[in-house]
């Protein structure tokens, strides 16, 4: 039969009744500390120094590229860049400035790349006669690009380039 203390809890209910009240004291202080005014020492590596209320101040944005060249994809299914300015373009529920140019009806006249047929398919894989409104807002996953340092070295090779380097070899296909 298991030992029971005064308050009738077996050894590991006390234990953990006692690790629960630890840890909610942490949260308790930690949450003091962090709601003091200007506490020293608590910097969060995206936020900086600015407090959990209050809204960073994001950088100045710079200058995006205006090439009109497409760029290499890195892996298979990553939406393409826009290589070009968008800075002013409309893009709300009521009017978006990209279909201007990139509906399949405007292609021949404007000589821009058009919407991928995935564009026009509902979440069933239907195809529409016009966008899904779930493909509608553009920079959701396509984003301008500027001639910027990397915040972070990127070391992503591809699976071919991995492959070869290793002399493995792509597995055959099928």
């Amino acid at each position: 039969m298991r030992r029971e203390n005064r308050q009738g809890l077996t050894g590991v209910r006390r234990v953990a009744r006692i690790g629960m009240a630890l840890a909610l004291a942490a949260v308790a202080a930690a949450s003091a500390l962090a709601a003091a005014p200007g506490a020293p020492g608590l910097v969060d590596a995206l936020r900086g120094r600015t407090p959990i209320p209050d809204e960073a101040q994001p950088p100045p944005l710079g200058n995006q590229e205006n090439k009109d060249v497409r760029r290499v994809r890195s892996h298979p299914m990553q939406p393409p860049t826009i290589p070009h300015r968008i800075d002013g373009y409309q893009l709300d529920r009521d009017v978006n400035r990209c279909l201007f140019c990139h509906t399949r009806a405007r292609i021949e006249e404007t000589r821009a790349i058009p919407l991928s047929v995935t564009h026009y398919m509902d979440r069933d894989g239907n195809v529409r006669g016009d966008i899904s409104p779930r493909r509608y807002f553009c920079t959701q996953c396509h984003v301008p690009q500027e001639d910027v340092k990397p915040a972070v070295e990127n070391r992503f090779e591809d699976f071919e380039t991995a492959a070869a380097r290793s002399g493995a070899g792509a597995p055959p296909r099928r």
